[in-house]
């Protein structure tokens, strides 16, 4: 069974940062994409961003293009989401999901093995 296990989230002002790491136990970890989803009080899951870990090729929803940024330390087995300049309509749970890329980012819902999230609360 994969265990992902999500942390760095918190309580930030508007154009503050953050960093979310994931620490996964997939064994080959260079075979997945590794994924950042959020989901805010009484909406949808969102797809943030996505890794393909083996050659490093990014995804981004355009909600956070040129803000976020996913990557991934192949010896760690971690995944990360550099999160700058935060705004209020970031605020949510965050959480980290591994699978195929068309199983994660071409699929909804999306679908693969999913931590248990971290909360991301951005004050205006």
């Amino acid at each position: 069974e994969v265990q992902l296990v999500e942390s760095g989230g918190g309580l930030v002002q508007a154009g503050e940062s953050l960093r979310l790491s994931c620490a996964t136990s997939v064994f080959t970890f260079d075979d997945y994409a590794l994924g950042w989803f959020r989901q805010a009080p009484r909406r949808e899951r969102e797809a943030v961003s996505c890794i393909i870990t083996g050659d490093g090729i990014t995804y981004y929803a355009d909600s956070v293009k040129g803000r976020f940024t996913i990557s991934s330390d192949n010896v760690k087995n971690t995944v990360y989401l550099q999160m700058n300049n935060l705004k209020p309509e970031d605020t949510a749970v965050y959480y980290c999901a591994v699978g195929s890329l068309k199983g994660l980012w071409f699929s909804d819902p999306p679908f693969g093995s999913w931590g248990q999230g971290t909360q991301v609360t951005v004050s205006s």
